[in-house]
């Protein structure tokens, strides 16, 4: 018989998520965003944030969250619910959660990542979270972005067709 595997089992809340802190894989790589329509270019830097370490958490911008980044649009256009489980069915995704706040600041405060992974369309001197990482002896890397590929360039194709 096929067994089904259920990515909703990769997702839990963040208080949950912080209980298993002490038992999971180090290194402990994080990253975040909104991750609405997922693209080439969001894998490519799931897949290379999953390369610096034994664990990759994912936090994602709540729906309030993600309305409040200003984005154009009625963004997001998935629910948390959906995107949590679009990401947390990728096989380099250890786990995802999610934070209601602007940043991630108190998750990355109560999960300590090794290594915080942002996409290349950040700059390491105008990202709050940073030093909080650097703080405790925290890398933060900046995987180069895909040429072309964004979930607004996307929209701006779809509308066009």
């Amino acid at each position: 018989m096929h067994q089904h595997w259920n990515s909703a089992i990769k997702c839990l809340p963040p208080g949950q998520l912080i209980e298993r802190e002490p038992w999971l894989e180090r290194p402990l790589v994080f990253t975040n965003g909104v991750f609405d329509l997922l693209h080439v270019g969001h894998v490519h830097c799931l897949e290379a944030a999953r390369r610096e370490g034994g664990t990759l958490v994912v936090a994602l911008n709540s729906d309030a969250s993600a309305r409040g980044l200003g984005k154009p649009g009625e963004r997001p256009y998935c629910s948390l619910r959906e995107r949590s489980a679009v990401i947390a069915a990728l096989g380099c995704v250890s786990w995802v959660t999610w934070f209601d706040e602007a940043t991630p600041a108190r998750l990355l405060l109560e999960l300590r990542p090794d290594v915080y992974v942002k996409g290349g369309d950040y700059r390491l001197e105008s990202l709050p979270e940073a030093p909080l990482v650097q703080g405790w002896g925290g890398r933060v890397v900046i995987v180069p972005t895909l040429p072309g590929h964004s979930s607004t360039r996307l929209i701006q194709q779809l509308e066009a067709a």
